[in-house]
């Protein structure tokens, strides 16, 4: 089911963190959009960013999110 027109360049987003066994991953409130795994040592420390990207490719939309830290 697409749902286009959620995220646009520029929008302000806040995430939260979720916690797996060996990493973190991110979720762009309210649910619009999760990260892959990372690493402990790559965690995030911000939790409000800005949309840069968003891109339609075969397998979905992709999200870029820059965060000042």
């Amino acid at each position: 089911m697409e749902r286009p027109g959620l995220l646009k360049e520029g929008d302000p987003v806040t995430v939260t963190e979720g916690l797996l066994p060996s990493n973190y991953y991110y979720t762009i409130d309210p649910s619009l959009a999760m990260s892959a795994n990372y690493p402990f040592r790559e965690r995030l420390l911000a939790r409000e960013g800005k949309v840069t990207a968003v891109v339609e490719n075969e397998r979905g939309f992709y999200v870029t999110v820059a965060f000042e830290e």
